[in-house]
């Protein structure tokens, strides 16, 4: 799986299409008559979400850091869309490389935005939920003032870095005219999503499969919402189609909320599981001092304002189909 030396049908570009969000939406391309054309360096990525699209004539797959990439001008000239997912992945990843994930995302982003602005090809960019902060907001709107937490806590570093990636693409628009959509995704989980980057979902359901305990961090009164893997991609596809998208900033996200443990609860009876739930202190499951958000529900009304289409899969479903791979 290489890129072919002969063009591509109408194609779009999808940065970090072998990661677990970039390979459903990579799928649904596919699918939809498109070619496509796949950069991801397979750091945190694998080769095996595209397994099932291994021999798709219209897919190529250049295993290369974005900045590396030697055909990102040509491609991203040629290209009717660019989806930027490459980013890293998890909060264990973040807490011990905060180093990586601040140099790597602002340079392979600007590297992006450079090779795209020559044909003002229209971009997506994927930020995080983790840019709203410390907020204590029941609801965050796309609208509101962020409160980032102080830089000796290594975990504030990826919304950082995502936000800086949010400045710099606006700052492209706005001074280039290159047609720009930001979205902020919100715990993002369903099928071939991994555990290994400490993803809570999936670590409770491999935990409750084998019978062990499912590990909750701190004190598990923390809150969270959830959003089908499909449902983003839906959400990404119809944004990519709308006309009056780009320039805006979008939550994609569930709007159920619930707390960690009574995430664990749910996932043990969804399954079936005969599992105990085991309360882990922060700074044993991360780093003495870690910060954490107590809660995290987006307000998706701007989304459902702009393509008629809000997540609704319900947990449960969610869990199901998580579980079912």
């Amino acid at each position: 799986m290489t890129a072919a030396n002969h063009p591509l049908p109408p194609f779009v570009l999808v940065t970090g299409g072998a990661g677990f969000i970039g390979s459903h939406l990579v799928g649904r391309l596919l699918d939809s008559g498109l070619g496509v054309v796949v950069i991801d360096d397979f750091s945190t990525g694998s080769r095996d979400n595209l397994q099932l699209y291994a021999n798709h004539p219209r897919l190529q797959i250049i295993a290369a850091r974005i900045s590396e990439c030697a055909e990102l001008p040509e491609l991203a000239a040629a290209a009717e869309y660019i989806f930027h997912l490459a980013a890293t992945v998890g909060v264990d990843l973040v807490v011990k490389s905060a180093r990586h994930v601040l140099e790597a995302s602002f340079h392979e982003t600007q590297c992006l935005l450079r090779a795209a602005v020559a044909a003002r090809t229209p971009l997506l960019l994927t930020s995080t939920s983790e840019v709203y902060g410390k907020s204590a907001k029941p609801a965050f709107d796309e609208n509101d003032d962020l409160l980032i937490g102080p830089p000796g806590q290594a975990r504030w570093s990826y919304a950082c870095s995502k936000l800086t990636d949010e400045f710099l693409a606006l700052a492209y628009a706005r001074e280039n005219g290159l047609p720009v959509t930001i979205v902020r995704l919100f715990n993002t989980v369903g099928p071939r999503q991994t555990g290994r980057y400490g993803m809570v979902l999936p670590r409770f359901i491999e935990a409750a499969q084998a019978g062990r305990p499912l590990r909750v961090f701190g004190d598990g009164t923390q809150s969270r919402c959830f959003c089908l893997v499909h449902d983003v991609v839906e959400a990404l596809v119809r944004l990519r189609h709308c006309p009056t998208a780009p320039g805006e900033i979008f939550n994609i996200g569930g709007t159920e909320e619930i707390s960690i443990r009574e995430l664990a609860q749910l996932v043990i009876a969804t399954l079936g599981s005969a599992s105990a739930i085991e309360l882990v202190p922060y700074d044993q499951a991360y780093a003495p001092g870690f910060d954490d958000m107590h809660r995290r529900r987006p307000c998706v009304d701007k989304l459902e304002r702009f393509v008629q289409f809000k997540p609704q899969t319900s947990l449960r479903e969610i869990i199901r189909l998580t579980a079912a791979g």
